[in-house]
């Protein structure tokens, strides 16, 4: 069940232009990260990519190993680690180092991932994708528990080893998911679903409802947390807002039909669209007050962690800035003092 706690946090668009100065962009990002601290946020997530065409892709490890550091009291997350390609004892000790460099605030975001450049890169077929996932996911939370862990799997051998590396405490394993299957496995998997900014909201509720549905079915329980992403620009009036946003807004999504992101999404939804199209029941663009009109009924449905994406590729990062101070100043505030919903099945959708 949700609780009336709620928070609020930057999802680091630590994607630029290729070619650009990265010690430039460096600079803009921590910026951004020290901002979002100082106006009270509290999480900052950031995440992975490889061979990103298009943008340049830094690599959440030593990011978010640098980002802790200015971080204060934040929860530091990856949002998404891209499981499936890496092995686990790999992920396992590297993840558990970033959350001792955290001081146990962090969160362990998973994901299937969708590109097959990706995929082809590390040499793993389609169909063996989900199950490598599924593996590498429960050895990866063995080693985390101490326990001793048993594997004969074609990528990763395990006789009885036990982890010395550990991180501080388990952190929650939140999982992304498009699909309405990969909600179902998100839902009897992990602590949590990391709700995609991608989808509409329509979509979102639809699946919110699977969600709860194959958790109870599963024994999991209620989820403790629930939290959703979102494209959110926030400026004094819609009409400058939407003049900020638009063009790398666009960008991004152009990006992800190449990439073939809504190849994965449900109810037919794709992203070889007009700017109005895509960002219809999507993006949450415009006022202060038009941020709250629209964020506030996630509330009622159980949402009690926001993350915001308010800066995207070529993006002026005063610009950035800007959205992100109202947000903090004046969304913020709203969601927090609004009374949460119930995140558990049979409410809200």
């Amino acid at each position: 069940m949700a609780s009336d706690r709620c928070s609020a946090g930057l999802f680091i668009t630590h994607q630029q232009p290729p070619g650009r100065d990265p010690l430039v962009a460096l600079d803009e990002q921590l910026s951004m990260v020290r901002a979002a601290r100082d106006l009270g946020l509290d999480s900052v997530f950031a995440g992975q990519h490889h061979l990103a065409e298009s943008l340049a892709h830094i690599q959440p490890l030593p990011w978010l190993a640098r980002l802790a550091a200015e971080a204060g009291d934040m929860r530091v997350g990856i949002g998404i680690h891209l499981l499936a390609l890496h092995n686990p004892v790999d992920t396992a000790e590297a993840y558990a180092s970033l959350d001792v460099v955290c001081r146990g605030r962090s969160i362990f975001g998973v994901g299937l991932g969708y590109r097959d450049v990706e995929y082809d890169a590390f040499g793993i077929p389609r169909g063996e994708r989900v199950r490598r996932f599924e593996e590498n996911l429960r050895i990866v939370e063995q080693l985390w528990a101490g326990e001793e862990v048993h594997a004969d799997l074609p990528w990763c051998r395990l006789d009885g080893v036990r982890a010395t590396m550990r991180p501080v405490g388990r952190p929650p394993v939140w999982m992304a998911a498009n699909s309405d299957n990969a909600v179902r496995r998100a839902a009897r998997s992990a602590d949590t679903w990391m709700i995609n900014p991608h989808a509409t909201a329509t979509t979102v509720r639809r699946q919110l409802e699977l969600f709860h549905a194959e958790r109870e079915a599963s024994g999991r329980g209620p989820v403790t947390e629930l939290p959703l992403m979102r494209e959110v620009f926030c400026a004094p009036t819609r009409e400058r807002a939407v003049e900020l946003a638009r063009p790398h807004l666009a960008n991004k999504y152009a990006v992800y039909a190449d990439w073939g992101q809504d190849k994965v999404m449900p109810d037919q939804e794709s992203f070889r669209a007009a700017y109005e199209e895509l960002s219809s029941d999507r993006f949450v663009i415009g006022t202060p007050q038009d941020c709250i009109d629209a964020l506030l009924p996630w509330r009622a449905l159980g949402v009690d962690h926001f993350l915001f994406r308010t800066e995207w590729a070529g993006m002026p990062v005063g610009d950035a800035l800007g959205s992100l101070e109202l947000l903090a100043k004046e969304v913020v505030p709203a969601l927090r003092a609004a009374p949460g919903g119930t995140a558990h099945s049979g409410q809200g959708a």
